[in-house]
């Protein structure tokens, strides 16, 4: 496999962008691909890099890396690099998708004699502006282990977690711990808040405890003030549960924390709420 110096990077969103920076910071950074141009070229200029306006404009990457929303988007970004990109080179996919769709293009850029890894992350936007992302990889170790200086720009914890498509596997468990987390923190605030507690008191004191975890510790406050500038919009994180969900009907069963979740979030997007942070729910618990 190429050494990866020259490193592409497709999707600037609130994630991608500050992901590119730390590629940059690096010095592996050569070029970036937005599905909105004017995206690319801002962060291009910004960076130093190419604006890769075209495929072809990741010509002579040994690696690209991808940070987009849908499943078709993933798909199409590989069918484009499949025809670019050199025997050798590598594109790395931090994407929420299904299981599926990591398989199926793992099995396109390898007609092409290109590598694949699954790799979600988690730790949403500060964890990506912070360098300190958790990726979960699915793939050949051999090309992982070939990856690491380029992940580590960006990653705090980087886990083999077994061949394609268990990254994928992995960050869907992942989404039902973060519902979860998300339905019991929004209920258990809203309640507080019906019993007269003050948020500045309640919230830290209850971040001390055996309740403390980072959705409280990072939302806490935020949401029991009104304020729900998106970590990780309500609208992806009802996207990411659908997938759960095919995934465990797949295997016959249902879990409830998944069900319920996604009825509740299909509320907010469908009350226009869906480009709000996933602590937004705490505006049904309140009953509102």
């Amino acid at each position: 496999m190429n050494p990866l110096a020259r490193v592409g990077f497709i999707g600037l969103g609130a994630m991608g962008a500050s992901m590119a920076g730390h590629l940059q910071a690096k010095g592996l950074l050569t070029a970036v691909g937005n599905r909105t141009p004017q995206k690319a070229e801002a962060l291009a200029a910004q960076l130093g890099v190419t604006a890769a306006i075209a495929p072809s404009d990741f010509t002579g990457c040994d690696a690209v890396v991808l940070c987009v929303s849908m499943d078709a988007d993933v798909m199409q970004c590989c069918r484009d690099l499949a025809g670019v990109l050199t025997p050798g080179s590598l594109v790395i996919d931090h994407s929420t998708v299904a299981r599926e769709t990591a398989l199926s293009a793992a099995a396109l850029l390898a007609e092409s004699g290109i590598a694949f890894l699954d790799a979600p992350v988690s730790g949403g936007v500060e964890g990506a502006r912070n360098g300190k992302l958790s990726v979960m990889v699915g793939g050949d170790a051999d090309v992982l282990i070939h990856a690491q200086e380029l992940l580590s720009a960006y990653a705090l914890r980087v886990t083999h977690m077994g061949p394609t498509g268990a990254g994928q596997a992995t960050k869907a468990v992942n989404q039902v711990l973060v519902a979860g987390i998300a339905q019991a923190v929004c209920e258990g605030l809203a309640f507080g808040e019906a019993l007269g507690l003050k948020p500045e008191s309640l919230v830290p004191t209850l971040a001390a405890g055996a309740a403390g975890n980072w959705f409280l510790d990072k939302r806490g406050a935020t949401m029991m003030a009104g304020n729900y500038k998106p970590g990780f919009k309500s609208a992806l994180l009802l996207k990411d549960l659908r997938i759960v969900q095919a995934m465990a009907e797949a295997l016959g069963r249902q879990y409830s924390v998944v069900e319920r979740s996604l009825d509740d979030y299909a509320k907010l997007v469908d009350a226009g709420f869906g480009e709000e942070d996933t602590s937004a729910l705490i505006r049904l618990k309140r009953g509102g």
